[in-house]
C-alpha cells in the first residue's frame, strides 16, 4: 500500500517525516485557547499542538473547526460549535472535576497537565477515522479493510505516541471511549471520560442537539 492508498494510515515514520506547515500549528494553537495555556509545561503544549497539527495534515481538512464538534458525519450536531470547541469543552470541564475532588481530596493523584493535554487530544484520531476521501473509499469497498478499518481511540494513542505526548496522554486518547471498557482507566482518564459524556448528555437532553442527518450527507 502507499501513501495515497485511502485505505493506508500513516505510518510513525510518515507522521514523523511529513512536513506540518507551521501556519497549520499556529491555526491549532489559536483553535485550542485558551484551555491550551493551562498545560504548564511548554513542551506538553507544543506536543499537544503537534499532535493535532499532524493529525490535520494527514486528512482532507484544513483545520480542527472543519469537523464538526463530534467529528462525526452521521451524528446530531449541536445548535453551533466545531470539533475544536468539544475539545476545549471537555478540557474545561474535566479540570474542574478534578479542582473540586482535590480540594475536598488533597491526595487525589492527578497530574493537572496530563489531563488537559488529554483531553485536548481525546479525539485526535477523528481526523483520520472521519476523512470526507477515506470514507468515500471505505463505503465503495467496505470489505476491502472493514468500515472503518479502526476507531479513532487507537490512531490517536499512535498519534500521541509519535509526538512524544506522555503514555499517560495516550492512553486518554485510547481509553476515553468504548475501547477504555477492557482497560484500567487511570484517574486522568477516568475524569476525561465522564466529561467528555457528560458533555453530549447535558446538551442532548437540554435540546442543543439537532438530528437533521440525511443519508446524502454521508457520501
Amino acid at each position: 500500500m502507499t501513501r495515497n492508498d485511502p485505505f493506508t494510515a500513516a505510518s510513525a515514520s510518515d507522521l514523523a517525516q511529513r512536513e506540518v506547515p507551521d501556519a497549520l500549528r499556529a491555526t491549532v494553537r489559536t483553535e485550542l485557547q485558551p484551555e491550551l495555556d493551562a498545560i504548564r509545561s511548554e513542551t506538553m503544549r507544543d506536543q499537544v499542538v503537534e499532535a493535532w497539527a499532524v493529525a490535520i495534515a494527514h486528512s482532507s481538512f484544513s483545520c480542527i473547526s472543519d469537523l464538526r464538534a463530534s467529528g462525526m458525519w452521521n451524528t446530531d450536531r449541536l445548535v453551533r460549535g466545531t470539533q475544536a470547541d468539544h475539545l476545549r469543552g471537555v478540557a474545561a470541564i474535566a479540570l474542574q472535576i478534578a479542582r473540586v475532588l482535590k480540594a475536598q481530596f488533597p491526595e487525589l493523584p492527578v497530574d493537572e497537565d496530563i489531563l488537559v493535554a488529554g483531553a485536548l487530544c481525546h479525539d485526535v484520531g477523528k481526523p483520520y477515522e472521519y476523512d470526507p476521501v477515506k470514507r468515500a473509499a471505505r463505503k465503495a469497498q467496505p470489505s476491502k479493510a472493514g468500515w472503518p478499518i479502526f476507531r479513532h481511540p487507537p490512531y490517536g494513542m499512535h498519534i500521541c505516541l509519535t509526538v512524544g505526548l506522555p503514555e499517560e496522554v495516550a492512553q486518554i486518547a485510547l481509553g476515553h471511549s468504548y475501547e477504555g471498557e477492557v482497560l484500567a482507566r487511570s484517574p486522568e482518564c477516568t475524569i476525561v471520560h465522564y466529561a467528555d459524556k457528560s458533555y453530549w448528555q447535558t446538551l442532548r437532553i437540554s435540546g442543543l442537539m439537532i438530528d437533521d442527518f440525511k443519508e446524502s450527507d454521508a457520501s
